[in-house]
This record gives C-alpha cells, sequence and structure tokens, in this order.
C-alpha cells in the first residue's frame, strides 16, 4: 500500500541548502523519512530521497551529477560482504527512472567529499535518475549503481504526494490535470544519423519501421553509454538503430546481445549489414553491466 505521506518533490518551507544536525532532524522535518537507512522508498511507488554520506566506497559526487551505489551487501561493520539485489529501495529508484520522479539529495558530512556539508546534513536540492547498471564493487561484489543528474528547472517540480486512493469506473466527470516528466535524451549525432540511414530506419531488432507525416522515425542506441562512467565512444562500431520500443527495452536491460550477435533475454538476432561492425567488447560490456539475469 502506498504511504499518503510520501512526497516527491521539495517539501514546502524547506530551502535548497537547508542543514539538519542529524538523521532524526531530518525524519523529523520530512525531508528523508527513515532514521537510518540512505534511500527512502519502495521498490513499487519509487524513492523520494536519498542520503548520500559515504556510506559506500563506490559512490561518486561531482556536485551536479553523482554516481550512486544502491543499499545492501554489508555487514553490521559496514563492510561489504556480498552482492546487492534489486529490490527495495534499489528498486524504488529504477522506479524514479522509469517514471520520472524527482529525488530529493541530502548530502553528508564526510571528509573526503568536497560536495559535502562540515557536520551534519545539507538538503541539496531535486535530482533525477539518468539510468541505472550493475557493476563490481571495489570488494568484489556485485553493486548496483545509478546516474543522478541535477534537475535545472527544480522550481517548477510541483511535489507529488502519494495516495492510496482505488481505481474507480465512470465517476471521474471532471478530471484534474497534473503535468509530470519523463526526460530521455536521445543524442543525434552525425554518427547516429549514419546509422538510422544506412539501415533506413528499419530496426535491427525486430525490423519495425515508423513513418510519420515528417518522415521516417527511428532512434540510435549507444550500446555502451556515452560519458563517464562507462565512457563508450561515439563511433559506428557502438550504435544500433532501433525502434523506440526495443531502444527502451535495451538501455533498461530487459535485453542484451551475445557475442554471435543472438539476443540474450528476448528471442531473435541482431540485424546487422556487412557493411556495419559492431564491437563485440562494447556489446560484452552492456551484457555484463546491463542485462540483469535475475
Amino acid at each position: 500500500m502506498a504511504d499518503k505521506k510520501r512526497i516527491f518533490g521539495h517539501i514546502p518551507g524547506i530551502l535548497v541548502g537547508t542543514e539538519f544536525p542529524s538523521y532524526a532532524a531530518l525524519n523529523d522535518a520530512g525531508v528523508h523519512k527513515p532514521r537510518q537507512a540512505g534511500i527512502s522508498g519502495a521498490g513499487s511507488e519509487g524513492a523520494d530521497s536519498i542520503v548520500v554520506s559515504g556510506g559506500y566506497e563506490d559512490d561518486q559526487d561531482f556536485g551536479d551529477e553523482i554516481i550512486y551505489t544502491g543499499q545492501g551487501g554489508r555487514d553490521e561493520a559496514g563492510k561489504h560482504v556480498k552482492d546487492q539485489e534489486l529490490t527495495r529501495g534499489n528498486l524504488a529508484l529504477v522506479q524514479n527512472e522509469l517514471e520520472g520522479l524527482p529525488l530529493r539529495v541530502i548530502r553528508g558530512a564526510h571528509k573526503n567529499n568536497k560536495m559535502a556539508p562540515i557536520q551534519g546534513y545539507r538538503y541539496d536540492g531535486l535530482y533525477r535518475v539518468d539510468s541505472h547498471w550493475h557493476d563490481t564493487g571495489k570488494s568484489g561484489f556485485k553493486v548496483w549503481r545509478y546516474r543522478l543528474l541535477k534537475i535545472e528547472n527544480e522550481k517548477q517540480i510541483i511535489a507529488k504526494v502519494g495516495s492510496t486512493a482505488e481505481l474507480s469506473i465512470g465517476s471521474n466527470v471532471s478530471p484534474t490535470r497534473k503535468t509530470s516528466q519523463v526526460q530521455r535524451i536521445i543524442r543525434d549525432t552525425r554518427q547516429a544519423k549514419e546509422i538510422k540511414k544506412h539501415y533506413e530506419y528499419a530496426c535491427q531488432i525486430c525490423g519495425t519501421i515508423i513513418s510519420t507525416a515528417a518522415g521516417f522515425y527511428a532512434e540510435a542506441a549507444h550500446i555502451r553509454p556515452l560519458g563517464a562512467p562507462h565512457n563508450g565512444p561515439d563511433t559506428s562500431d557502438n550504435i544500433i538503430c532501433l525502434c523506440p520500443n526495443h531502444h527502451v527495452m535495451f538501455d533498461l536491460g530487459a535485453f542484451s546481445i551475445a557475442d554471435d550477435l543472438s539476443l540474450v533475454g528476448v528471442s531473435g538476432k541482431l540485424i546487422v549489414s556487412d557493411k556495419h561492425h559492431v564491437s563485440i567488447d562494447h556489446i560484452s560490456y552492456h551484457r555484463e553491466h546491463y542485462f540483469n539475469k535475475s
């Protein structure tokens, strides 16, 4: 059951930059509900807030961009002793990515993080979950990682409160409107355009060609994502042409590609022309970091 008091967005009356002396103070103000856990959320609803305080050795904080490590896998002493699972708060953060839900970020004091406050905790505004993947952490165990990006126009975000209202049929004569936003960045570089034209806008998974009044439409998917920490190149051997459905499925790890170009997770084989070389190294990277075998 959803929590009526879970708020996605700013907490009324709490300004960005507000400092708190403790977890208990964060809880009392409604900024972060748990008194210990770093992720506030549920797998079926999404996460409304997180605390970045250096608890996980794999975290990276660049200010407007955070590479955040999911929860679990540690013993009582804080040592990583087993693989993390895509459950609880980890799954909640994926819901944020899927639904475009804003996430409150609180930074806790930590000597190795120059972005953190000197003491206590500080509310640092709203971020969005741009992507998620799994990796082998510094301790040798599987961890879930999330790329969080600062929301530039966060003042335009209207807080959304979780509801337990049941669905009804035909009773909503005058529905109210709520604006939500899901951000997906489609990088249409010169290389990407060439790949789409090469395949005549046909999806390399299903062969679908989408025709619109403005022309044909397809999306160029980078097999190994661009930018840190993945550092995939914007080259033709790292790009495939996909329909929107298969692009989303590929990015979210619903399926991947084997070294022989057969599909993993769904049936079929990647359609590749003789003139298009696809890097097996990039394919292996996607399979190892994005495809969820469980």
